[in-house]
């Protein structure tokens, strides 16, 4: 009886040890390896470090300027002015198309909406159809906008430029557009997830399986960055 005894002390003595040791180094654990490690998505483009150090969370790390996609000036199906990157508080997805396309162009249109509708209640987050047709009438986006887009008013955008904007779109967008002898367009197939501060955040090519699925996981993704971010800012209406 004294041996079962003693194994009983032992077993209790070694289960305590690992209640009252266990927590405490998986919590010092946590604080020395995996402290405030979350997902973040990549930024695109160039990267220019400015020799400055920022201190954050206790650390020095190095300042650096990522490329930034200007705001851009379009017209929606009313002809009226419509803003593009010009807010801080809004996180944006934006393709290009082309009005007078029933191939590549309609199937852009067509998987985007899922999305849209996934986020339509989410004012921080704005989707953006730009047509390469500066010149096209109205009337041509009018009618994208009612089969696509009429549910949408407040997040989804169909618009085009008030001029040629296939220079800003390769050096902006960091993909090809351009126009064709024949008057057709040629244009990437893909999305683009661009944040708050105008920063490029993911590509999403049309062709590969579950990208759309990838999409609406990263603007989660994003949106959660944002607020562990900017926690007190207020979105602008």
């Amino acid at each position: 009886m004294n041996n079962i005894s003693k194994k009983r002390n032992i077993s209790t003595i070694i289960i305590l040890a690992i209640v009252l040791i266990v927590p405490g180094f998986l919590y010092i654990a946590l604080n020395k390896i995996g402290s405030n490690q979350y997902l973040k998505l990549p930024i695109y483009g160039e990267k220019v470090l400015t020799g400055k150090m920022n201190r954050k969370m206790g650390r020095e790390i190095p300042d650096t300027l990522y490329h930034h996609v200007p705001s851009l000036a379009l017209v929606n199906a009313k002809g009226d002015p419509t803003p593009f990157l010009n807010s801080d508080t809004v996180v944006t997805v934006v393709h290009l198309f082309s009005a007078k396309d029933e191939g590549l162009s309609k199937t852009l249109l067509s998987n985007l909406k899922p999305v849209v509708d996934r986020f339509k209640n989410i004012q921080k987050v704005k989707f953006y159809s730009i047509s390469l047709n500066e010149k096209e009438l109205n009337v041509d986006l009018a009618s994208i906008q009612q089969l696509y887009a009429k549910d949408y008013p407040n997040t989804w955008f169909i618009v085009r430029p008030d001029s040629s904007i296939f220079e800003y779109v390769q050096k902006n967008f960091l993909i090809d557009a351009h126009a064709n002898p024949d008057d057709t367009y040629s244009f990437s197939n893909n999305y683009l997830l661009i944040d708050t501060e105008g920063r490029i955040r993911g590509f999403y090519d049309i062709n590969q399986n579950k990208e759309m699925e990838r999409l609406q996981d990263e603007i989660k993704v994003q949106l959660v960055e944002e607020a562990r971010n900017n926690p007190l800012k207020v979105e602008k209406k």
